[in-house]
Formats: structure tokens, C-alpha cells, sequence
């Protein structure tokens, strides 16, 4: 059974976010479902899923439809091993962000899971992360007031996600946020594949007095499913080249504190694949 909320009355735009929320929970849907779920006609489901479609994000066939398959991301494996030598500099950047005694928040990445591996030395840390991979990596270098936020366990990202996670985040209140993104865009700010780790990235950002974002140079430009945030809701962005000219621009308008990290050896590699 597919579980979901009246959107009666609100913006086209919300209605499609809980639309996109639904099918990426459960797969294909029927539009007579989306539309009872909804609490909507299935005039409207109709016209909202053709203007999804429209943007490559779902697909439709036998009078209903799914996430799109190019709206899909890597495997969790597969991302981890591209731009080593960029997550590794950003890495070691951010750790110039942690002072000892610190409440830190790590959103699932494998970004972040290099960062988790490089944190060592500091006296009295508390982590809260939606990540199994960050929490073991952490544990390995000696830390034990990690807090994982339990909720359903999602692949390809290998991450927590949904009310569960959600719920957990809302009652801590963390002193820095380091997350990644799938894509940064000027216009659109940081995004992510998937509609529920947006939703946790979402609610840690609410949760941190500090949020850094940790992405290399592939990610300028694009726009993936999801956005979870605008440049003027981050305070930092550690990555490894400088911007272009407009990015440059926008981040000094939006107050954002930009970090060029030096990576060594780096490749290219293909535009917001790795988060």
C-alpha cells in the first residue's frame, strides 16, 4: 500500500516534490494511487507527471509511472573510487574545520566517508551520521560517542533515509555539518539522485549551526533530482579548482566562505557521478 499526504491546494511544484517522494519509495505507481495518495484528480496527476517526465525526471507507461532510470545514481562501490585524489585534498581540508569537543554531523557521501577516515587526534567528539561506512571508519580511529540515525537502509548510497532518520536528526543539534552533493548549480543549488536522502540532508542542515559542503570540481554545474539546498543556506565549500567566473561571483553574493583544496595528480573524470 502506498502511503502518502494530501497536497490539495498547494504549489504545482510541492505537489510534484511528494509525487517524485512517493514513486521513489515505491517504485512504479498507478496515477488513480498517486491521485488518492494525493488527495488530487487524476487530471492532475496526469499533468504533473507529463511536466516530470518533461524534465527526464520519471517515466510513464500503463497509465501510471517511476523514477526515471537516467534520474538513477552509481552504486555506492563504483563512486567511491572515482576523483581519489580530489576527496583526499578536500578530505584533509576539512579537517581544519573540527576543533576537539565538537558535536559533528556527517551526511552519507563518499566524500564524507574519506573525510571519516582522516579524523584522528581530536579529544571529545560526538558524531550523529545517517552513514554505516562513516560510523566504522570513525570507530576504527578510536571514537565512540558515534550516533547513527537508524532508519530504512537505501543502495546504492549506502545511506539511512526516511521518517525514522528524520526524527532522530530533529533532536540533536550539531556544531558543523559536512555534507556532499551531487551537483551544485548556481541557479539550484546543492542536489542529490533521491528524494528521501535529500529530505535527511534537508534536516540535518536545519539541525547544524555550521554547514560545509564537500565537493570536487565535477559537480559544478549540474542539477540532479533532488535539491536539498541554495548557496545561501551553506556557510563553506571545500573543493578542489577554483570556479568559474559566475560560481566565483555567486558564492562571494551568497556570503559563502570558498575553500580550494590542492589535489595532486587529480583526473577528470564524468560530472556529478561521485557524491
Amino acid at each position: 500500500m502506498i502511503k502518502g499526504r494530501e497536497v490539495r491546494g498547494v504549489y504545482p511544484k510541492e505537489r510534484q516534490r511528494v509525487l517524485l517522494e512517493l514513486l521513489a519509495q515505491h517504485g512504479f505507481a498507478s496515477y488513480r494511487q498517486l491521485a488518492e495518495k494525493l488527495g488530487v484528480s487524476e487530471i492532475t496527476v496526469r499533468r504533473d507527471m507529463k511536466a516530470l517526465e518533461a524534465q527526464g525526471l520519471v517515466e510513464t507507461a500503463f497509465g501510471g509511472g517511476q523514477v526515471a532510470r537516467a534520474a538513477r545514481e552509481l552504486p555506492y562501490t563504483d563512486k567511491r573510487v572515482l576523483q581519489i585524489p580530489e576527496k583526499m585534498a578536500i578530505a584533509k581540508a576539512a579537517l581544519r574545520q573540527i576543533e576537539s569537543g565538537m558535536t559533528i554531523a556527517i551526511a552519507a557521501g563518499t566524500t564524507t566517508w574519506v573525510l571519516a577516515q582522516h579524523i584522528a587526534g581530536f579529544q571529545k567528539l560526538t558524531f550523529l551520521t545517517n552513514s554505516v561506512n562513516v560510523a566504522t571508519e570513525l570507530s576504527k580511529n578510536g571514537y565512540s560517542d558515534i550516533f547513527l540515525t537508524g532508519g530504512q537502509f537505501r543502495t546504492p548510497s549506502d545511506a539511512l533515509v526516511g521518517p525514522v532518520a528524520e526524527q532522530m536528526i530533529r533532536q540533536f543539534r550539531a556544531d558543523i555539518l559536512f555534507v556532499g552533493a551531487s551537483g551544485l548549480h548556481v541557479d539550484h543549488g546543492l542536489s542529490t539522485p533521491n528524494v528521501l536522502e535529500a529530505a535527511v540532508n534537508r534536516a540535518m542542515m536545519e539541525r547544524a549551526a555550521r554547514v560545509v559542503v564537500l565537493a570536487d570540481h565535477t559537480k559544478w554545474g549540474v542539477e540532479s533530482l533532488m535539491s536539498f539546498a541554495k548557496l545561501n543556506e551553506i556557510d563553506a565549500l571545500i573543493t578542489d579548482r577554483w570556479p568559474g567566473e559566475a560560481e566565483a561571483t555567486a558564492l562571494a553574493d551568497c556570503d559563502v566562505e570558498l575553500i580550494v583544496a590542492d589535489a595532486p595528480n587529480a583526473e577528470s573524470s564524468h560530472r556529478g557521478d561521485a557524491q
